[in-house]
């Protein structure tokens, strides 16, 4: 097992893995932009390093000064979380050349699977279904057209190395396509230093539904069930839950063994997620995965009582899974809701600034995952997310329930949060009776 391991990210993440170490017995080492100096879960670490100023590119996303930190800490290992440097197959080699153990899947694993249209050639090769779309990238406009009628409108462009909804347009013709092409691709560019693009058939209205997994360097590879994360904003994930409460036992199952069958494939190690789309007809289809730990990790904990961060710890170690398929038992219903400093009445706009009173509430079933207290001051240069709230609970109906009974006790005071949002979505009678899909948010609020 490692003795110190140097925890490549900030705020909950950070915190949450932090905590993992100390249980484990492992020494952890935190980094910190001047903006996050002072902040309370950096005294948690063992040591921390400061490794530039506010801005990411010049701070978490610069490898010379990570690297640095972790030589300097002497580490044996880097915990990357989520976001940053998590899926940067670079900084894994980085580490790997350095002789730092990456906590996460080999650069080669991650180099297939980071780019979209090579992880559809792998996921077919798995006999996972994908969406119908382009057998590769689309480098004209032609071929483009070509593609789109043989599949049908409306069709989406797509980044091969996008995410978060960049890179990504819908058209439902040719000559809208033609433009869509060259708004995608340039957005991609600029966003991910790649203009690769393809297409798929627009699925519309569908579910996102994503397969928690976890490898080992033994030969053993497990899911540990499915997460529903169909509540969305413009592509950005609002509420999480486990088990999905509208899959059949038969696509349960199907959807979770054929993301084992492409981990496998692609020769992946450690934690990741495989995620797909739902029509509305019950036919799954492969989009991605996502080669890190997952915010929304803390619902798949809930229900199986697998602790996935010390997980990836055992598993970059060199220790085998402790546990095989069968062992793994969805137990009851977990609902999370990101807390994030936002306003919902002014169109999500960030509301960074300081929380004069940050009070979180209990309960059995209830966790909060935060870095966050009264006093801290929310940056206006990262992500807006300051907490994660985690309920758990025998049925849905109850988790539901338990939820809006934690977001009433919440008070945080200085902000705007998206507490209000997170609870008109949850008394909403097409929650309630898991009608939703991707579009639901925006069609009810945002329209």
């Amino acid at each position: 097992m490692f003795k110190r391991i140097l925890i490549a990210n900030r705020g909950e993440i950070a915190l949450r893995v932090i905590r993992a170490c100390r249980e484990l017995g492992i020494e952890s080492v935190a980094i910190f932009s001047e903006a996050d100096r002072g902040s309370h879960y950096l005294s948690l670490a063992d040591e921390a390093y400061c490794v530039g100023p506010p801005k990411a590119a010049e701070s978490y996303l610069k490898i010379n000064r990570v690297i640095s930190a972790a030589e300097i800490g002497n580490v044996q290992a880097v915990h990357p979380g989520y976001g940053f440097l998590s899926e940067n197959a670079h900084f894994n080699e980085v580490c790997g050349s350095c002789n730092i153990v990456f906590i996460g899947p080999s650069p080669e694993a991650m180099a297939r699977l980071g780019d979209k249209n090579s992880a559809r050639k792998l996921a077919r090769e798995a006999q996972v279904p994908v969406v119908p779309g382009s057998d590769g990238l689309i480098t004209d406009e032609r071929e483009a057209v070509r593609v789109a009628h043989e599949i049908g409108f409306p069709v989406l462009i797509k980044a091969t190395a996008g995410g978060g909804g960049r890179g990504m347009r819908v058209a439902s013709n040719d000559l809208v396509l033609k433009s869509a092409i060259q708004q995608a691709s340039a957005e991609a560019e600029a966003a991910f230093g790649n203009a690769g693009i393809y297409l798929e058939r627009y699925i519309e209205r569908p579910r996102h539904v994503e397969v928690q997994v976890i490898a080992d360097h033994h030969g053993n590879a497990v899911h540990l069930w499915e997460r529903d994360c169909s509540t969305q904003r413009r592509h950005q994930k609002l509420i999480e839950e486990s088990p999905s409460a509208h899959l059949s036992p038969e696509n349960r199952t199907a959807m979770c063994e054929s993301a084992v069958r492409l981990i496998k494939t692609a020769g992946y190690t450690n934690a990741g997620t495989v995620e797909f789309i739902v029509d509305q007809t019950g036919n799954f289809y492969f989009i991605e995965v996502n080669a890190r730990i997952q915010v929304e990790h803390p619902v798949t904990e809930m229900v199986t009582g697998i602790d996935l961060i010390k997980a990836q710890i055992r598993v970059a170690a060199g220790e085998p899974l402790p546990f095989q398929q069968q062992d793994i038992v969805c137990r009851g219903a977990a609902i999370e809701c990101r807390i994030n400093a936002e306003d919902p009445r002014r169109n999500f706009a960030p509301s960074p600034g300081k929380i004069q009173q940050l009070i979180a509430p209990g309960g059995f079933g209830v966790r909060f995952d935060s870095h966050a207290h009264s006093g801290y001051t929310v940056s206006p240069y990262y992500d807006s997310m300051i907490g994660k709230l985690i309920v758990h609970q025998p049925t849905r109906r109850e988790a539901i329930d338990c939820m809006q009974r934690a977001l009433r006790e919440m008070r945080i005071e200085g902000i705007h949060t998206t507490i209000p949002i997170h609870q008109e979505i949850l008394g909403h009678s097409a929650f309630s009776d898991a009608r939703i899909d991707t579009t639901f948010v925006e069609r009810t609020w945002l329209s």
